[in-house]
């Protein structure tokens, strides 16, 4: 098989089940609401996708001609894993919100932060979730791998999932460029995730059903939800003082 494929493969499992990850996570842990998480519309998180692919690459690197002892190698290669990861993190975030002002996730109350977008605590998270891919996930990701190595028809799948993607990207961009000129002209950062609560909040007051798959979509304008965004921050800040 080669190594596109191999690659390609990995890409859309991490973009699917990162996907699922973060589902739960915020229904459960963060937002206790079940929100589709991330950029695109569909159930894919391109940033998980180039993780498992980082993360499969990582385990793969040969230590030994260089480092004696097992425990050590282990070691460095979770460190490489975590360090990865948070890069990943870092030059996603700092791609949007440099090139279409908008931040799609935010950790600006965290502890030693950076821009929102990094900090000690999810670069841990990604360490620990290194290690469990390293012990008890990556043994898994060999099997499928070898699976996908003798069912290439199952490529078709992937293709699909690929044409999917194209599409739904270029229609979040488009999104994104209108946000883009909404966010210069207030001078601000938007929020990717707090301008859906912010439109879910008023459509639950309106005794509208917010759209799961579609939550841009409103009565209002992209330019209203926008306008009424602002003001909810400013009123939060304002409670603060």
């Amino acid at each position: 098989m080669s190594v596109f494929l191999r690659y390609a493969f990995l890409f859309y499992v991490g973009s699917t089940f990162g996907w699922i990850i973060e589902l739960f996570f915020r229904r459960f842990i963060s937002s206790k609401k079940w929100i589709n998480p991330g950029f695109l519309t569909g159930p894919y998180l391109p940033i998980y996708g180039f993780g498992l692919c980082a993360l499969y690459f990582i385990c793969r690197i040969d230590l030994s001609s260089l480092i004696e002892s097992e425990a050590l190698q282990v070691i460095v290669v979770l460190v490489l894993a975590m360090i990865f990861m948070t890069l990943i993190e870092l030059i996603a975030g700092l791609v949007f919100i440099n090139g279409m002002h908008i931040k799609l996730w935010d950790y600006s109350n965290r502890f030693l932060n950076y821009k929102g977008i990094i900090c000690p605590l999810f670069t841990l998270i990604w360490g620990v979730l290194g290690t469990i891919y390293y012990f008890l996930i990556n043994p898994y990701v060999l099997d499928a791998l070898n699976w996908f190595s003798q069912n290439l028809a199952f490529s078709f799948i992937v293709g699909i999932f690929y044409g999917f993607i194209i599409i739904d990207f270029a229609s979040s961009i488009n999104l994104s460029v209108k946000l883009r000129k909404f966010a210069s002209e207030y001078k601000t950062i938007i929020s990717y995730e707090n301008l859906k609560e912010t439109i879910r909040a008023h459509m639950k007051e309106l005794k509208m059903p917010s759209k799961f798959i579609f939550p841009f979509k409103s009565p209002l304008s992209l330019k209203e939800n926008v306008i009424h965004y602002l003001e909810s921050i400013k009123k939060k800040i304002e409670k603060r003082k």
